[in-house]
């Protein structure tokens, strides 16, 4: 059955039970104020509570496509990744959210049998690799860890092969990260699954030794990057189609690293409904429109440039993508996606211990 289909027949499978339940929860969760809230208009029928860590600016459109093409309402909690999926676990089954839209694989990883696991048929629409194992989350976009790197200071032929040798000497006070950023403490913990806790540390520390800069946002390295702040940042590839789309003339590119480094890491952002949450169909509804017209968005609309996970008919062959490299054709690190989510606790710790965010 197709994806649109399914969402017709949810919408239409509502009781007036449920209803009654939604408008009580959404009158519940009112008065939260533990993160930001976004107002939806005057709550009729259907209110669906998401914690979103996609950035209001990127997701907000299509969460209004989403409320205009099933009526249902979205009261949607924006925040970094990790602190929404940390808020969560502190809330536990009190939790006002219905849905969890995370940045990344190892955020909402974390929060383990606190997600419902997802239907067969929802699953089916991913590739494997890009799922829980368990079922209880389901990758949305891909994205490809990356080096943005100012193309007035650094030749291709200076460019690192691995991700490592940025705490070389001849990076000092060059390089750029984002430590508290939910894509950067996922890689971290790659990093860990891949070399051991003992690399990862020594990585760490050689970029406070080294003078990394910190930033909070990657968005915010790739706009130090392009000032000549610094001359190279550790971003997700998306980033750099975002500040070319306002200015085509600033001196930045993206370098990857060589086949198999742990650089390369391919990651997603990545959602899954909460076990505690009394509108299981209306959530539903809203992964399923994540994974049908969402990736028309992401590809048509958005004007970052992720990679599209489910296979709809002319997206792969959109001609805003003819500059990326095929997602495919990307050698990363071999690691399970849903191993992340049990590490963050861990990396955030090294993160913390190494003087990176002090």
């Amino acid at each position: 059955m197709a994806t649109s289909r399914r969402i017709a027949l949810r919408r239409a499978s509502g009781t007036i039970a449920t209803l009654l339940v939604a408008g009580l929860l959404a009158a519940a969760c009112g008065d939260d104020d533990t993160a930001t809230t976004t107002a939806k208009g005057e709550d009729k029928g259907t209110t669906l509570v998401v914690y979103s860590g996609r950035e209001q600016e990127l997701v907000e459109p299509l969460y209004e496509r989403f409320e205009q093409e099933t009526g249902i309402k979205l009261d949607v909690r924006y925040g970094d990744s990790p602190a929404l999926a940390a808020q969560v676990q502190e809330e536990g089954d009190r939790s006002p959210a219905d849905v969890f839209y995370a940045q990344d694989a190892g955020a909402i990883g974390s929060l383990g049998t606190m997600l419902e696991p997802l239907a067969d048929d929802t699953l089916e629409s991913v590739d494997a690799k890009f799922r829980a194992e368990d079922g209880r989350w389901i990758g949305i976009t891909g994205r490809v860890r990356a080096l943005v790197y100012n193309t007035d200071e650094v030749t291709d032929g200076d460019l690192p092969e691995s991700i490592l040798d940025v705490t070389d000497a001849a990076w000092k006070d060059r390089v750029g990260v984002a430590p508290t950023n939910a894509s950067f403490i996922a890689w971290v913990s790659a990093l860990r699954l891949t070399s051991g806790d003992a690399a990862a540390t020594k990585f760490l520390e050689g970029l406070v030794a080294n003078g990394a800069r910190t930033y909070e946002k990657n968005g915010a390295i790739v706009d130090a990057v392009a000032k000549g702040e610094v001359d190279l940042g550790l971003v997700n590839h998306y980033y750099l189609y975002e500040k070319l789309g306002q200015d085509a003339e600033l001196p930045i590119q993206n370098h990857y690293f060589a086949d198999g480094d742990v650089g390369n890491l391919v990651n997603v952002s990545a959602a899954g409904v909460l076990a505690s949450s009394k509108q299981q169909e209306a959530a539903s509804t809203f992964i399923e429109f994540l994974l049908d017209e969402g990736q028309h968005f992401i590809v048509e609309d958005a004007v970052e440039r992720e990679y599209p996970l489910v296979q709809l008919d002319g997206l792969a062959d959109s001609p805003r993508y003819k500059d990326l490299p095929a997602l495919a054709g990307i050698k990363g690190p071999d690691v399970d996606l849903s191993q992340l989510g049990g590490e963050v606790a861990k990396t955030v710790e090294l993160i913390a211990a190494s003087g990176l965010t002090s």
